[in-house]
């Protein structure tokens, strides 16, 4: 019996996997004597990375701050997509304080993650989101910051036998977000490790109580809503032929880039229909309807509004991927 076929694009990101592995042997070589210079080596490989899989009209940058319009700046991040208005003058002066309604995503960049990293990350996280106005409107809007953050690592630091470092990463980041997250808006987007796995924060709306499950009786609200890190892996053999972690990340950012930016619906649906992020489970997040607006809840109660129905791109869709 032939095999069957995989689709090019899946080919591609296989490619792309073992080019980043590859650099990873590399950098490993010297990271003791210079561990500077090592993880300079690991930005350029996800900004070249990013670069290259991202539309023309956006730029990706290493190493800058974001300032916000009243003037407050974020910790300095490792990696920066921004937006086709960013100022030209502004990139070509070099300048390392970046505009924030000009930045479209900003990552955290490690060779080789530890727990601590994604602390930190998570942490910094909530500080560049709380740098972007709390919009009202939508679920959409009230639920997600106009910013994608994200971290990003080549590789990871639980190595030795019989260790588990999905369950590590996993443990690390809902403890981190449990501590450090007040808001389904201020939550780590996307963690991305090369040889191992990507979590992508999904958040799903409520609409009325009767569509929660049972076990979650106590927490019934109208109007409440979820949020889950789902964690795409590699174990699983169903998927084997056509899955990567650097494919899920670079389909499930283009997702979050075209909620924000309509002109990449198309590309981001092609990637959603070719399965390129793969599939993946991960535990959920309860939040109380307080999370919204009044406007919005009342929405939620007097408009019969459904789970699921509309477009994947409708903002008072219940599902945000």
């Amino acid at each position: 019996m032939s095999q069957e076929k995989t689709h090019d694009l899946h080919d591609f990101m296989q490619q792309l996997q073992d080019r980043m592995a590859a650099h990873y042997r590399q950098i490993q070589k010297r990271a003791s004597e210079d561990p500077g210079t090592a993880g300079d080596q690991g930005e350029e490989n996800w900004c070249d990375l990013l670069s290259g899989w991202l539309p023309r009209t956006y730029e990706v940058v290493t190493k800058g701050r974001i300032i916000s319009q009243d003037g407050q700046v974020s910790p300095q991040v490792d990696v920066l997509v921004l937006k086709s208005i960013y100022p030209k003058q502004l990139i070509d002066e070099g300048q390392k304080i970046y505009l924030a309604a000009g930045v479209a995503a900003a990552f955290e960049c490690k060779t080789t993650l530890t727990a601590a990293d994604i602390e930190k990350t998570v942490k910094n996280c909530v500080k560049i989101k709380n740098l972007y106005p709390v919009r009202e409107g939508t679920p959409y809007k009230e639920l997600h910051a106009p910013i994608v953050c994200g971290l990003l690592a080549h590789s990871h630091s639980w190595k030795a036998p019989n260790s588990t470092p999905e369950n590590n990463i996993e443990q690390k980041l809902h403890e981190s977000d449990a501590s450090y997250v007040s808001h389904p808006r201020l939550g780590l987007d996307i963690l991305c490790v090369v040889n191992l796995a990507t979590w992508t924060l999904s958040k799903t709306t409520f609409i009325d109580a009767q569509q929660m499950s049972q076990w979650l009786s106590e927490q019934k609200t109208v109007g409440g809503a979820l949020s889950v890190y789902i964690g795409h892996m590699l174990s699983p053999s169903y998927q084997a032929e056509h899955f990567t972690p650097v494919g899920t990340l670079i389909a499930n950012l283009s997702r979050r880039l075209a909620w924000e930016d309509s002109t990449l619906r198309d590309l981001a649906d092609y990637y959603r229909v070719t399965n390129m992020a793969g599939s993946g489970h991960g535990n959920i997040r309860i939040w109380p309807d307080s999370i919204y607006t009044k406007e919005v809840k009342r929405r939620f109660e007097t408009d019969n509004l459904s789970t699921g129905k509309g477009s994947f791109w409708d903002e008072w869709s219940s599902l945000f991927y």
